[in-house]
């Protein structure tokens, strides 16, 4: 069997997570047998790459692949491209033509976005996997083939299958052998690795020097969903590479590139050098730290304004079962009135619960609360403010507009 990391070098594939291993693994092993294989996977994430890999290291290897993308050829047209059709069978159809499972006789036909088939043709197709019978159209005459059938698709069949879209019998058929290429957000220890070497290559290509990320601008690269995976990966060190007149990105002039609303839809899910390098993965963190940052602060005024009362010769105490919860509120007991009769000592006021502070817990208030002070502190200077904030400063523009701030 030939060895993985050759496999790698062979086919440009970069990248050593397990997941992505494991699915070559499944590949190279399945490669010398004819079963139908399904890979799915989301869009961008290199399928294709995988249905070559099996059919190079298959015994079909000296015979025809072809690959099509079943989404991109009209329904009316499909059946006369996969299977062929007679000369007037359609309008249109002036000779005779040959379909692609009969000029890849002996080969691989690899079926992209396999789920937006249309039913007809996949009765059709079911029919050539189970007994390599087709007949073309507009003729009687059947027909026979020896191709290997990879499919591939981004939605997920057994939906397609429960809303009438997909045929239950050809997914089975199909998935004889499944292979599931990883998304890039699930191979975040690859992004760098991919992303270094789409700009070597691409600083070959346009003649300039290769593309560098400073330690916080990586992070960034490597905390973004990219819901085009290594598509979308590709287009950023692209884009860069060609518009960056810098050699090494900071995070600011990496925000420049990334697609807005992505990474800096909350201003602090980015902070500056400053911030100690706290970079949060989704936004439910961020609004996880947001809460916990709130609950400190209603803590913090409730130990001052106990304070506050023990300087006004009002001794304080807290209850152990107290232990400062903000989830529950309850009156206060406290009275002005003296406390002690004349020759007793003054005992001290039990306060069982202390005052909740009301405290907005809006996110859209303190983010509008932080652009603010942002703005103020740098004169409304907005590039300085964005970098305050660690957004890009169009969307800071953009936020300033939709809170009303252009006074400040």
């Amino acid at each position: 069997m030939v060895d993985l990391q050759a496999l790698k070098q062979r086919f440009g594939i970069l990248g050593n997570t397990p997941s992505l291993n494991y699915a070559l693994q499944v590949a190279m092993q399945v490669a010398s047998t004819d079963l139908s294989v399904l890979i799915t996977g989301e869009s961008g994430v290199g399928k294709e790459v995988f249905s070559q890999v099996i059919h190079q290291l298959s015994n079909r290897k000296h015979h025809p692949f072809i690959a099509v993308n079943c989404g991109a050829i009209p329904e009316g047209t499909i059946d006369s491209e996969l299977f062929g059709h007679e000369k007037g069978s359609f309008t249109g159809a002036h000779d005779s033509r040959k379909g692609y499972f009969e000029t890849v006789n002996g080969g691989t036909i690899f079926l992209d976005e396999i789920a937006e088939m249309p039913l007809g043709t996949q009765a059709r197709l079911l029919r050539v996997l189970e007994t390599g019978e087709y007949i073309r159209v507009g003729s009687s005459k059947v027909l026979k083939t020896n191709v290997r059938v990879i499919a591939a698709t981004n939605v997920n069949l057994k939906e397609s299958i429960h809303n009438g879209k997909f045929r239950e019998d050809l997914y089975y058929r199909l998935n004889t052998v499944p292979i599931k290429v990883p998304a890039l957000r699930e191979r975040k220890d690859d992004i760098a690795v991919l992303f270094r070497k789409f700009c070597v290559d691409f600083a070959d290509k346009y003649r300039r020097q290769p593309i560098q990320l400073d330690e916080a601008a990586k992070q960034i690269l490597i905390n973004y969903s990219f819901p085009g995976n290594v598509r979308e990966l590709k287009n950023i060190a692209e884009q860069i590479s060609v518009l960056s007149t810098d050699k090494e990105l900071s995070s600011a002039a990496l925000l420049r590139f990334m697609p807005d609303g992505k990474i800096d839809s909350f201003p602090m899910a980015l902070n500056n050098s400053n911030s100690g390098g706290n970079n949060f993965a989704n936004e439910r963190e961020i609004i996880y730290k947001v809460l916990y940052d709130l609950r400190k602060d209603v803590n913090d005024l409730k130990q001052a304004f106990g304070n506050v009362l023990q300087g006004n010769d009002m001794p304080v105490q807290f209850s152990a079962a107290d232990n400062f919860n903000t989830n529950q509120a309850a009156p206060v007991h406290y009275s002005n009135t003296p406390t002690t009769l004349p020759n007793q000592q003054q005992q001290p006021i039990v306060l069982n619960h202390v005052p909740e502070v009301e405290e907005t817990l809006n996110i859209a208030e303190k983010e509008k609360e932080l652009i603010i002070k942002a703005l103020k502190k740098y004169k409304s200077r907005r590039r300085d403010a964005a970098l305050e904030l660690g957004i890009s400063e169009r969307t800071l523009y953009r936020k300033i507009k939709d809170y009303g701030l252009e006074e400040i």
